[in-house]
């Protein structure tokens, strides 16, 4: 079975080379109104039988024509990395045609090569700021922006945020329409929605569908709760409004869940809300800042919740806290559960790192954790953000020795020494309850059950009661996790 992707649908990034053009794609494994507010489509007067109620369907046309023109087309011309514009071909000295291929590989311009892409974006002000994509200008040269009344005007990037993939353009111009904005928490599964784009650079293209979900945490972004639909989001769809019947932009399309690059029935959108504080941000300072504690995170699931003693699987579980971070001066700990932020409830670890990044840097918060079987607050200080870890215990991989089914050893004094001065026992084989989890060959147990492990007796020790389900804390290159096992 081919394996699944995440596009974001930026169109014909065609790169310009000897060759000739080709779609380049970006690809991840598994992203007020100036005039009276038009009224929301009426509504159909109940049909008496069941049948003819679900064959009525919703009528978008009065708010494609009301906000259709505050939609616009974006033509980007910039360079592309050579190294993401055309791989090298591997060389392996023992296949026959390595030298071939190395004798007629075509030699690549320096400081890139040049490209061609497509994308969306709509007017957000009348003077002329436009949302759009991060993606759709990376590495742009030049951005030119097409109206709907087809005037082709330069824009300027005012400023583009990776993290959240949103940007804001600037082009020179007044009295421009614009949308008007709903609220995205307000959306409910299996409501209408509408997307107005340029697929393949179709200009002003609708497509309609529902919402799916919203609040998806995505593998490439802990910052973007996404609204999910299955709305039809195609190549140059990125950048554009996800409205809602009343005829309000609630979201900007980003990303495709899709096995070849195009539309398959699972679509993404940046919820408005995030995308407007984005806005304003950029607008003001021309980049974004973040609060930061200086902890890893990682999701709590049923059997780590188990182990801690908790109720139920919700929460930020602290996998790791960073020397001299807000966390740590905070007494933030490897194993607390973030539970509470400001007295809200933290459901799931992406809402945190949201929360605590939308925190302006220097304010005081309260955090309620959950620590040795009991809940606790502490006061911490937020700092500016630098890249969070947010771990994922998914990543899985390796003589089984004890209960628990690992061969380990000893730190040598210069493996403890690169994993600055911590203990803890290197896995040389692993089985069983273990390699059930995902414990891997290569990782460093560092504590059972909040419990740090220094000796093979101590954690013969610690593995050898009657619990049905424990949690290891390992150090995993530069991460650490915790991985839940099974011991029964």
């Amino acid at each position: 079975m081919p394996s699944k992707t995440l596009s974001r649908s930026l169109i014909a990034a065609a790169v310009i080379a000897a060759l000739g053009g080709g779609y380049m794609g970006r690809e991840f494994i598994e992203s007020s109104h100036a005039q009276t507010a038009p009224a929301a489509p009426s509504a159909v007067a109940p049909a008496a039988h069941p049948a003819e109620r679900l064959a009525q369907l919703p009528d978008f046309s009065q708010l494609v024509r009301e906000y259709g023109p505050a939609v616009v087309n974006i033509t980007v011309d910039g360079t592309m990395p050579v190294a993401q514009a055309m791989p090298r071909q591997p060389q392996d000295e023992n296949d026959p045609f390595s030298e071939l291929f190395k004798r007629f590989q075509m030699p690549m311009p320096k400081g890139g090569m040049p490209k061609h892409g497509m994308g969306s974006g709509f007017i957000v002000a009348a003077d002329g700021y436009i949302l759009t994509n991060a993606h759709v200008v990376e590495n742009a040269t030049d951005v030119t922006v097409k109206l709907a009344d087809r005037r082709e005007l330069k824009a300027r990037v005012v400023g583009a945020d990776a993290r959240t993939d949103v940007a804001l353009l600037k082009i020179e111009a007044t009295g421009l329409p614009t949308v008007k904005f709903g609220d995205p928490k307000t959306l409910r599964p299996g409501e209408w929605v509408a997307a107005i784009g340029s697929p393949f650079g179709l200009e002003n293209s609708v497509t309609a569908g529902v919402v799916s979900a919203t609040g998806r945490a995505l593998p490439d972004s802990s910052y973007v709760p996404f609204i999910q639909t299955d709305v039809a989001v195609n190549p140059g769809n990125s950048g554009g409004p996800l409205f809602n019947m009343a005829g309000e932009v609630v979201g900007i399309n980003s990303q495709i869940f899709s096995r070849t690059g195009g539309y398959q029935g699972i679509s993404f959108a940046i919820p408005i809300d995030v995308a407007l504080n984005v806005k304003d941000q950029l607008a003001a300072n021309g980049r974004v800042v973040r609060g930061r504690l200086g902890v890893g995170i990682q999701e709590v699931t049923q059997p780590l919740a188990s182990s801690f003693g908790m109720k139920s699987a919700t929460g930020a579980l602290v996998s790791s806290v960073e020397k001299a971070s807000p966390a740590e001066q905070a007494g933030l700990k490897a194993g607390d559960v973030v539970l509470r932020l400001d007295g809200k409830a933290i459901d799931r670890s992406s809402d945190l790192a949201r929360r605590i990044a939308e925190t302006k840097p220097g304010t005081q918060a309260t955090l309620e954790v959950w620590r040795d079987g009991a809940a606790k607050e502490l006061a911490v200080t937020v700092g500016e953000a630098k890249d969070a870890k947010v771990a994922d215990a998914a990543q899985r991989s390796a003589e089984p020795q004890g209960k628990l089914g690992v061969a380990v050893r000893a730190l040598s004094a210069e493996e403890r020494k690169e994993l600055g001065g911590k203990e803890g026992l290197v896995v040389e084989s692993v089985s069983g309850p273990a390699e059930k989890a995902g414990i891997q060959r290569g990782d460093v147990i560092l504590a059972v059950n909040g419990t740090p492990v220094k000796s093979v007796d101590e954690l013969r020790k610690l593995v050898g009661g009657n619990a049905k389900s424990i949690a290891v804390l390992v150090q995993r290159e530069d991460a650490q996790i915790y991985v839940p096992v099974n011991m029964g």
